[in-house]
């Protein structure tokens, strides 16, 4: 069977590890799935600012669901189409509960919009992704604008335990995903890569039924569990591949083009 929709995530998934770009394999196999007749929707955790240039480097003029679902945005046209953005006092709130549990916390607070910054405080180690337009920021600083989503660190606790402790302290308030290492996500109560990619589906008269999704991290389980087929990276979190149809290759091997070669070849 081949699929109307292909939905992939970017970084672990689609991006090569070196240069964190669309492989000339998987730009091939994704040109075979269009021949076809299908569409591709990059369903990205980043937001809109921190994806822009990847997508412009790929040639990519589609929908892009990005923010953890949160954003669509046009590529082509450069226009945030629709975006959810996270409260600030909730967020607060949510983050004073979560110290009060586990301890201090260091924060990464994505500012909401187009061109929206990255601002880390200066505890937050960011992980070994090149991503554009990060810089420190202290105190209310972090709050001054609205707030797209905020990730979460706290020293000596692994990511995953991490993000079950702060399901248990704020799950009432917000919605957390573990979207790679070091980037435990607060998002809207509700919000998902689920969500974003359902509303983009819906506006090409497409279905879960019409979808194969492609993925590495936690953050991806909604998706898998919306989609009609999910291949889950050789290299992907344990929790993802125990939901996959399927486990392709890693991403430093083109395991999106092992598929795709396959289906539309």
């Amino acid at each position: 069977m081949t699929y109307r929709l292909v939905a992939t995530d970017m970084d672990g998934t689609l991006l090569d590890a070196s240069h964190h770009a669309v492989s000339p394999r998987n730009r091939a196999a994704l040109g075979l799935a269009r021949a076809a007749g299908a569409r591709h929707v990059v369903v990205t955790g980043r937001p809109v600012p921190l994806v822009r240039e990847v997508l412009g480097a790929f040639g990519y003029d589609g929908l892009a669901v990005c923010g953890q679902g949160s954003q669509l945005y046009d590529a082509g046209a450069g226009v945030m189409v629709q975006e959810t953005g996270l409260s600030r006092a909730v967020a607060r709130e949510a983050l004073t509960r979560i110290a009060d549990r586990i301890g201090p916390l260091a924060l990464c607070v994505n500012r909401g919009g187009a061109d929206g910054a990255m601002l880390l405080d200066e505890a937050f180690v960011m992980p070994p992704i090149p991503l554009p337009g990060t810089r420190r920021a202290t105190g209310d600083e972090l709050w001054a604008e609205p707030v797209n989503k905020v990730s979460v660190q706290c020293t000596g606790l692994a990511d995953d335990v991490l993000a079950k402790e702060v399901t248990e302290a704020a799950g009432d308030l917000v919605d957390c995903t573990v979207a790679g290492a070091g980037l435990v996500e607060l998002l809207p109560l509700g919000m998902s890569k689920a969500v974003g990619l359902a509303q983009a589906a819906s506006g090409f008269g497409l279905s879960a039924a019409d979808t194969i999704a492609f993925g590495d991290m936690p953050n991806d389980i909604p998706m898998f569990q919306w989609a009609a087929y999910a291949v889950a990276m050789e290299n992907a979190h344990q929790d993802l591949k125990a939901l996959a149809d399927e486990v392709t290759s890693p991403h430093t091997e083109d395991g999106v083009a092992v598929v795709l070669e396959r289906l539309y070849g």
